[in-house]
């Protein structure tokens, strides 16, 4: 009896593979469309998370969105890296504003939970398939650089899938059936992402959002408490350049207010739809490096047993903040405790006044010139006091804070010029005007810590003094300073 051997892969016939030519093809061939389609759709996915991301209350959801957008910044570059590599290849090229439908849809979502189901379900779920289908159907030697890059950017979007699967179960939610229903159609009529999409006369997408009365929220959501059991910071002020230890607080708390600054930085992206991708590139590289700035901080008051509910997650718009829980605790006659206990309730409706080039530019120089080149003295020598105090993680978590922001002030340097032309400003002495203003911080903030010094209460019996030197000997006793008793005076709190 002779047994038949079985088939060989030669002897399988092989599937009809998706051909990238025809008989119309130049050097360009039809993948270069369907990239700069992708690219639009990664771009608008990056666009609606910024649009979207400050209505996020959890400090560990807040950390995970600003994590998302790096990453579709770099989902973008791949692709504009790859078309660039093709003859004729620009990855600024127009596409069919039949893209920009979908994605206009999904960012007029009826709830941030509507939102993130048209994000992370229907928009990231299409392009995956079409990723998919793509890297099976063409010849997997041709156009191998392409499958390369399209499997590295699935394995991000399964990160992303992740993030979304435990967020719905934590928070279920049905989306909206119109909603779902609309979006679910204007897909189909892309084509799923499958082919290119031809480009009519003047029908060029613009970016997502951009016809749209989309507004931001006009305050960040939290779900922690926004105010500290006490005022505790003005005693850091005081002891700022004589204390080695109330410099050691101010690090770890300062740095969790870093969290902030992503989500001020949601609304550059947004806003500045009109700068040019590589500024949208390093912002969200910026945006990550500060929330990963205020994730060290809030570790490290974990670190020395300090909790949020003691020390507050107050706001860079406090100010604004307070104001409105007032007016709202005045006008309803809501005891305004229970007012800062229900913020992120009483907030929402608040909308973000959209954002002009001006300002924009106002917000980078103030931030990038301001903000970051004032603190490189005292970070340093931060830096170096904790290092020789054996507090080798403080140390760390200023050494790592000193690297990003070197190049984030390259970042302001390299995009004001450009910010500038378009918001009409003279950027010619912005060094010397920023030079100018933090001269003034320095002087307002030298002043402060004067006043303070000269009328704060330090008895025992004061319940604010008591709070702070128990934060101060709860961090001591959780990583003693070697040199706290020989650490000399240092430079002033900048502002």
């Amino acid at each position: 009896m002779i047994v038949p051997m079985p088939p060989t892969l030669a002897d399988t016939p092989a599937a009809p593979r998706t051909l990238l030519v025809d008989a119309e093809s130049r050097q360009k061939p039809r993948t270069v469309d369907l990239l700069n389609d992708w690219q639009y759709v990664e771009k608008s996915v990056h666009r609606l998370m910024a649009a979207w991301g400050r209505d996020l209350a959890g400090w560990d959801d807040k950390s995970v969105l600003h994590r998302h957008i790096w990453d579709q910044a770099e989902c973008v570059r791949r692709l504009r890296e790859r078309v660039e590599q093709f003859p004729g290849g620009k990855a600024d090229a127009p596409v069919s504003n039949r893209l920009e439908r979908p994605a206009n849809i999904v960012l007029l979502a009826p709830t941030l939970n509507d939102a993130l189901d048209g994000v992370y379900e229907l928009l990231l779920k299409t392009l995956v398939g079409a990723y998919g289908e793509y890297t099976a159907g063409v010849h997997p030697v041709h156009d191998a650089p392409t499958i390369a890059l399209l499997h590295e950017i699935n394995q991000i979007k399964s990160q992303q899938w992740l993030w979304y699967r435990d967020y719905r179960r934590r928070f279920p939610h049905k989306t909206d059936a119109a909603y779902r229903a609309r979006v679910t159609a204007l897909l189909a009529e892309c084509q799923q992402f499958r082919r290119p999409l031809p480009i009519a006369r003047g029908a060029e997408a613009r970016p997502a959002g951009v016809a749209t009365d989309f507004r931001l929220s006009r305050f960040s959501a939290r779900d922690e408490p926004i105010r500290a059991q006490r005022p505790f910071m003005d005693y850091v002020r005081a002891d700022f350049a004589t204390s080695i230890e109330a410099r050691r607080l101010f690090w770890a708390y300062g740095y969790m207010l870093e969290k902030n600054l992503p989500d001020d930085q949601l609304a550059w992206l947004y806003y500045g739809h009109y700068m040019p991708w590589p500024w949208h590139h390093d912002i969200s590289r910026h945006l990550w490096d500060e929330s990963r700035h205020g994730d060290s901080g809030y570790s490290r008051l974990r670190d020395f047993g300090i909790s949020l509910e003691e020390v507050g997650f107050s706001g860079y718009d406090q100010a604004a903040r307070d104001e409105e829980l007032k007016k709202i605790s005045a006008e309803r006659g809501i005891p305004l405790d229970e007012c800062y206990t229900r913020q992120r309730e009483l907030l929402a409706p608040f909308r973000y006044e959209p954002m002009t080039r001006e300002q924009l530019y106002q917000h980078v120089f103030m931030i990038g010139m301001v903000a970051e080149t004032g603190h490189f003295v005292v970070k340093n020598e931060g830096y170096v006091d904790f290092k020789e105090g054996q507090d080798l993680e403080s140390a760390e978590m200023m050494l790592f804070d000193i690297i990003d922001e070197t190049a984030h002030v390259q970042y302001a340097h390299n995009w004001l010029p450009l910010l500038a032309q378009h918001a009409g400003v003279d950027n010619t002495d912005y060094r010397e005007r920023a030079a100018k203003i933090r001269e003034e911080y320095q002087a307002n903030a030298i002043k402060l810590a004067g006043d303070l010094g000269q009328n704060l209460p330090r008895t025992p019996d004061d319940p604010t003094y008591a709070f702070y030197q128990d934060l101060l000997g709860r961090i001591r006793a959780a990583s003693p300073l070697a040199n706290a008793a020989t650490c000399g005076p240092r430079s002033p709190k900048p502002m």
